[in-house]
């Protein structure tokens, strides 16, 4: 009936994060693989190389060549490379800068830049690709029996520790693969680590977000608050 069609998403069920809104867990991953959060042991993944971290669907590339910020050499003059960091769910490689490098003793991955005028270069990514999946988003969402879908969010990153909580600001409820409404007042919580390894699906739809191209993604195991 049409109260049950209204009623909130609660529980655990899919998310489908659109290209923009999946941000949100990239940023996270971008993050562990920094090669000065390795070193400071921040990062959950610093003695994790070569072992699986993600789903295999996942892998992450920097391609100095595709997307806006395409540069041939780094504030250090360091040439940069295609590098691929996480290839089917499998961690390769940390970025670092010179001094990074040198202290974890892999080299540099020509990826110093300064943040602003003034400051030293630090290890920081541009132009980082997720390859995305075969499908668009109307297929993702005609796949979801019973979900929602997030379009924006209010609240910052998840950052380094990878848990997050965020108000849905622009959202869907999906019923049966259809889109059955707007949802409010409803709040997703989990960390992006754990999401990572139940992803379920990459879109085949990528867009630029800053200097990252993702794509949509469904995922499992968050937890879905919604308020009458």
């Amino acid at each position: 009936g049409e109260k049950e069609k209204d009623a909130p998403a609660t529980g655990r069920v899919p998310v489908l994060f659109t290209a923009k809104a999946a941000d949100l867990l990239w940023g996270t991953v971008c993050a562990a693989l920094n090669g000065k959060q390795v070193l400071e042991g921040a990062s959950p993944w610093s003695d994790r190389l070569g072992q699986q971290v993600t789903s295999p669907l996942v892998t992450l590339s920097q391609e100095p060549d595709t997307g806006p910020y395409s540069c041939p050499f780094d504030d250090e003059g360091t040439p940069t490379r295609a590098i691929v960091f996480i290839k089917n769910g499998v961690l390769q490689l940390f970025y670092t800068d010179r001094t990074t490098g040198r202290a974890l003793g892999s080299g540099t991955t020509g990826n110093g830049f300064r943040p602003g005028l003034g400051s030293y270069p630090t290890p920081s990514l541009f132009n980082v690709l997720i390859k995305p999946g075969a499908r668009s988003l109307i297929d993702l969402i005609a796949q979801l029996d019973d979900g929602i879908v997030v379009d924006q969010m209010l609240g910052g990153s998840a950052g380094i520790s990878g848990d997050f909580s965020i108000n849905v600001d622009l959202g869907y409820r999906v019923k049966k693969g259809q889109i059955v409404g707007r949802i409010k007042d409803t709040m997703v919580a989990g960390n992006v680590y754990s999401v990572l390894k139940q992803l379920v699906e990459l879109g085949g739809d990528s867009e630029w977000n800053g200097s990252c191209h993702t794509p949509s993604v469904i995922v499992e195991g968050l937890s879905v608050i919604g308020k009458n």
